[in-house]
């Protein structure tokens, strides 16, 4: 049964989650598709739509952006975003997988996404994966650390969760994140000490139980010994054979 500390901090996890990944995406992706040169008509109404936070009808026109020219990776890029913006997140993960390995300085951006897809549709494992793909590109990516502590939370690997989220804050010390990362740390450390208390106590509680049954078992050993005992004088007692000395005298 997962303890109230694990699912508290999940529940702050999910928060922090939601509230950051879909911001941070876009706002990225649309500094750094300045200055592509990215052209055709499907593509500039499709990236207009998407600044305006408009995901459905930007999708439209950059699927048909894509057709037009498959090697833009900055519409592969938008797509796959707007198609998380709306739900789609195996559209997303297909669509930014299959562009991934052309990303070049995208590539941190294009696994970031990539994960927070997965995150959402509860393949956490995958998602972790794929935010580490996005620090390897880029190790000074904040946000892919947060992201991948939310991650390491859902697949119980929380001592690596606590050091991605202090490497968060590392990066973004003024974080407004920070009270509810701190909430989430310290709920980690009472999981982990209750943890360690209940260990303790029940080793204790193992020893205990050993010694009394090393007592017992020498009670009734001590027990049987002495009946053994017992038995072999009274034994020996009836089996000897009395001898008389002198004559027997009849009368």
């Amino acid at each position: 049964m997962k303890s109230n500390y694990f699912s508290r901090a999940c529940q702050i996890v999910r928060a922090l989650f939601a509230a950051s990944f879909l911001a941070f995406s876009a706002g990225a992706a649309a500094q750094s598709a300045g200055g592509s040169g990215a052209a055709g008509a499907a593509f500039s109404e499709g990236e207009a739509l998407f600044m305006k936070n408009k995901p459905a009808e930007a999708a439209a026109r950059l699927e048909a952006a894509l057709r037009e020219d498959p090697a833009n990776v900055t519409a592969a890029l938008y797509l796959g975003i707007a198609y998380q913006q709306t739900g789609r997140y195996d559209d997303c993960i297909d669509t930014l997988r299959k562009a991934l390995p052309r990303a070049g300085g995208k590539e941190a951006l294009f696994a970031f996404n990539i994960g927070n897809a997965y995150f959402a549709k509860g393949a956490a494992t995958f998602a972790e994966q794929f935010y580490s793909k996005a620090i390897e590109a880029d190790p000074g990516m904040a946000s892919a650390y947060l992201n991948r502590a939310n991650a390491r939370i859902r697949t119980g690997a929380l001592k690596d969760a606590v050091a991605d989220y202090g490497q968060y804050l590392t990066l973004e010390p003024s974080s407004p994140k920070r009270p509810e990362i701190e909430k989430v740390i310290a709920l980690i450390g009472q999981q982990f000490a209750a943890a360690e208390k209940a260990k303790a106590e029940a080793e204790a509680t193992a020893r205990a139980d050993e010694e009394r049954r090393k007592r017992l078992l020498d009670e009734v050993a001590a027990s049987l010994q002495a009946a053994a005992e017992e038995t072999k004088g009274l034994s020996s007692g009836s089996e000897e054979v009395m001898q008389y000395d002198g004559e027997f005298v009849l009368e």
